[in-house]
């Protein structure tokens, strides 16, 4: 279906099955936090930022690694494992601060897996496809996240107010997740023709004589070996497409220029768990919130899949900065509304943004970075996002507090303007994306 490898197919079940169990505590534990628990609205974006950072700073390690190794499933089942087991600690809390503790064992899970398992997927891709499968894969996600909290609202409404039941329950889905990993199979990374290039100048280097005057030495190595020049012809070339690098230790220009702008948007692109609160907050009650986070990755699987056919064939930018606009005017909303129709609304348009945005930007990623290197591309990626949501968390709840609800949305909505403009005038992007 769809012509995805089996691979592809398996990756995007463990998904599911993760976010399934995710996303039936994570709708909640802004009320839990801040009802049952007793937290504010600063605590709640101390909780959510630090984990997402502890998430981040994992996922640069996590790449490198997967860089160095054949095989990545190791990190990809390690994470998803720690994630399972650590997740359902929720249900014997009694503090917030014991919340921030498992929740930052969950990310630790998430940051070791991130970078391999999308480096995996890489492999998997062609140039035509990238954007679909990254895509797919998030679809499935957020297929994961629409079964999750549905099934969490079936269970509140026969048993309400039994949360630590719930979370305690979410031991099965992740028990199912691990299992898939193994039967998901690896497909090893070609090096590129200038990985190749540099690999055998560094070895002639290496074998050369010390000079013996003491004028500085030149680096003057002898042409490849034309076996292995030619060797290096025949391999297909990174899809960077723009910025190419004889040294494959380095990430090109382009690359570097996305990250910088990505993280101003970042810092305006705080915790979820705020729109949530909102919502809990004017609507009375969080029963009904997770069929309202349902309903919003119903519309995230919808849009993921058109929004990556597009970027494959309109280019990613141009998909990437309609989510980002988005987004802009969903926060603009949450700033000046405050009735529960018109928030579910604006709730709702957000799954837009996820749908043309997320699976689009690393789709950008494995144009811009060379294959040998996608793993540490995508820990950058996951780590300027994870970092930035600390930062972009504790600020949102600081203003909230000093301030109000409004001034925040209001603060995100501005960042994420300036952001998709900087996009359109600084990125470079391969003509192909």
């Amino acid at each position: 279906m769809f012509g995805f490898p089996r691979a592809v197919w398996l990756l995007g079940l463990v998904s599911l099955a993760t976010d399934a169990a995710t996303e039936a505590i994570y709708p909640l534990l802004p009320f839990f936090l801040t009802h049952v628990l007793g937290a504010g609205a600063v605590s709640l974006g101390i909780v959510e930022g630090a984990a997402e950072a502890v998430n981040s700073v994992l996922k640069i390690a996590s790449g490198r690694i997967a860089d160095r190794s054949r095989s990545k499933r190791p990190l990809v089942l390690f994470g998803y494992g720690a994630s399972a087991i650590a997740r359902p600690f929720i249900a014997i809390t009694t503090t917030w601060t014991q919340v921030f503790a498992v929740r930052v064992l969950d990310r630790v899970g998430k940051g070791v897996r991130g970078a391999p398992r999308d480096a995996m997927l890489a492999t998997w891709t062609t140039p035509t496809t990238r954007g679909k499968v990254y895509g797919f894969h998030r679809a499935m996600d957020h297929l994961g996240a629409v079964i999750g909290p549905t099934l969490a609202s079936v269970f509140l409404f026969f048993y309400p107010d039994q949360y630590r039941t719930l979370f305690a329950l979410t031991i099965i889905p992740g028990a199912i997740a691990v299992a898939l990993i193994f039967l998901v199979p690896e497909q090893t990374v070609q090096p590129t023709a200038s990985a190749k290039v540099t690999a055998v100048r560094r070895s002639f280097t290496q074998r050369r004589e010390p000079a013996t005057t003491t004028a500085p030495a030149r680096d003057v190595a002898r042409p490849p070996d034309p076996a292995e020049a030619a060797d290096a012809t025949h391999t297909p070339r990174a899809m960077s497409g723009v910025g190419r690098t004889v040294d494959a230790d380095r990430l090109p220009l382009e690359f570097t220029s996305f990250m910088l702008v990505l993280t101003l948007f970042t810092l305006g692109n705080s915790t979820d768990a705020f729109l949530l609160l909102k919502l809990t907050d004017v609507a009375g009650s969080a029963r009904w919130i997770p069929m309202m986070w349902a309903a919003l990755h119903v519309v995230k699987a919808t849009i993921s899949i058109i929004g990556g056919s597009w970027s494959d064939r309109i280019g990613r930018r141009a998909v990437i900065g309609i989510g980002w606009l988005t987004y802009a005017g969903v926060y603009a909303g949450f700033a000046a509304s405050n009735t529960l129709p018109a928030l579910l609304t604006w709730f709702l348009l957000y799954g837009f943004y996820f749908g043309f945005a997320e699976g689009t930007e690393k789709a950008l990623v494995a144009e811009l970075a060379p294959p040998e290197r996608h793993g540490f591309a995508f820990g950058i990626y996951n780590a300027v996002q994870g970092l930035g949501a600390l930062a972009a968390s504790v600020m949102f709840g600081l203003i909230w507090k000093m301030y109000s609800a409004s001034a925040a949305f209001g603060f995100g909505a501005a960042l994420a303007l300036a952001a998709t403009a900087l996009l359109f005038v600084v990125v470079r992007t391969p003509r192909h994306a």
